[in-house]
């Protein structure tokens, strides 16, 4: 029997009562907007936005404006946005030198009587090597949690949409703790700043304070002292992690380890790290049913069309696709049986930006982890595992995976998916010239 299940995480982890009707998904990127706009604006006590990146367009300045206005209606209310530092401070990828966010932030505080502070937080001090990957939003007492981050995109302001899972959950207990954390946690940290206000200190002379901060997070956790162990009815518990072998990282796995009939995982990116792969493989030999959930190619966030000049960054799709491609050729009899299903998700021009898994009946993980090396190693991750042993809250459940399934298409062989030679030229040489200096292995551990 592996060494997991001596430590076995699971039946520890202090978890917070729910009721059925405590929790409400949202059924898409728009209603998501709308749900974030009306917390804002109802808000009494704090507002903590804690996301990857607040975009400069017209989602984020709507999202920036109703904090300022939330502020100005209510002085006393708590208002605190936290992005990653390094992520906040530099342009799009490909579209050459910009100022980045921050000197946004900075113009809305300059021209704004109201105060809404944004904190940068690194990880690390390159972005390459790691960055702020939290999700959640605190509002009073409830958390609405998303992978997505905030932008027009993300938030469907206008025609195109990236898809994600959208759940708002009711527990003051959860908001305290997942508040305590960002407050204590982060934000009083040396290595933390405000990128609203001018003249930002350098990476370069944060370097001791952020290796500090890092060495901290790696045993830091959410306060769940409010929580039980008991697991008797529906609960939820926040996790946290940063480098290998961390407790949300364990948890993942002994998910997987536990499914005995059905588990579903979803991924945008599929690239899963080993721990994962070899989980996957022993619940395929117990006879586990499996589907896996990934976004087409043309769905990534990172896929330019053929049509368009080539950039470095339109290689990851295919990547992933290759990636992809290997995993079911090796998987061909369980997928022949129907053991195995690989779907790809894909609606118009729209993107893909799904991740969490749901195991048997009992558990359903939200997460901003994208189930990728650099997820389990790099970045600063968080989740909510909803536990339901009782079955309270099987139909919300079964709706939100039916929403998710609705625009996918099963791949039935291995074949099915393109090769090198039926990539785009420009694309196609990229990748030869990747595998002949040997460095593929390391692109997938940082992507």
């Amino acid at each position: 029997m592996p060494l997991l299940f001596k430590r076995s995480l699971l039946p520890k982890l202090r978890s917070f009562p729910l009721t059925a009707e405590a929790v409400t998904i949202l059924s898409g990127a728009a209603e998501f907007r709308r749900c974030l706009l009306e917390k804002i604006a109802e808000a009494t006590q704090r507002i903590y936005i804690v996301a990857l990146y607040l975009q400069h367009d017209e989602a984020g300045q709507e999202i920036l404006d109703a904090l300022h206005a939330a502020k100005l209606k209510r002085p006393e209310l708590e208002i605190v946005v936290v992005v990653d530092w390094l992520r906040a401070q530099r342009g799009l990828i490909g579209a050459g030198k910009q100022p980045g966010n921050a000197a946004w932030y900075q113009e809305m505080t300059r021209t704004h009587q109201s105060e809404v502070p944004v904190y940068g937080v690194p990880v690390q001090t390159r972005e390459l090597f790691g960055v702020l990957h939290l999700k959640g939003f605190v509002i009073d007492d409830c958390v609405v949690y998303s992978g997505a981050s905030l932008n027009n995109v993300y938030l469907h302001k206008f025609d195109k949409y990236r898809f994600d899972r959208y759940h708002v959950l009711h527990s003051r207990e959860l908001a305290d703790s997942m508040h305590h954390l960002v407050k204590h946690g982060l934000i009083e940290s040396k290595a933390v700043h405000r990128l609203d206000l001018p003249n930002l200190p350098t990476t370069r002379s944060l370097r001791n304070d952020i290796g500090d901060l890092r060495s901290r997070l790696k045993y830091a956790a959410y306060d769940t002292s409010a929580g039980s162990t008991a697991h008797t009815g529906l609960s939820v518990s926040p996790l946290l992690g940063v480098g290998k072998n961390n407790p949300l990282n364990r948890v993942i796995v002994e998910l997987i380890a536990s499914a005995q009939k059905q588990l579903t995982i979803c991924t945008p990116y599929f690239n899963l790290p080993l721990p994962i792969i070899r989980e996957v493989n022993r619940a395929l030999a117990r006879g586990v049913k499996i589907d896996i959930v990934v976004g087409d190619k043309t769905a990534n966030d990172f896929y330019i069309p053929p049509s368009e000049p080539f950039k470095v960054i339109a290689a990851l799709p295919y990547l992933y696709e290759i990636s992809l491609r290997r995993f079911a050729k090796r998987h061909q009899r369980n997928i022949d049986s129907g053991q195995l299903n690989l779907h790809l998700w894909r609606d118009g021009d729209n993107s893909y930006h799904l991740k969490g898994m749901w195991v048997d009946q009992r558990y359903t993980l939200l997460s901003g982890n994208n189930l990728n090396p650099r997820a389990f190693r790099l970045d600063l991750e968080n989740a909510l595992l909803i536990d339901d042993p009782r079955g309270e809250w099987l139909q919300p459940r079964a709706k939100e995976q039916e929403e998710i399934f609705r625009n996918t298409t099963r791949i039935a062989s291995f074949q099915n998916l393109e090769t090198l030679p039926e990539y785009p030229a420009a694309v196609a040489k990229f990748l030869k010239r990747v595998s002949r200096v040997r460095i593929e292995r390391l692109l997938y551990r940082i992507l």
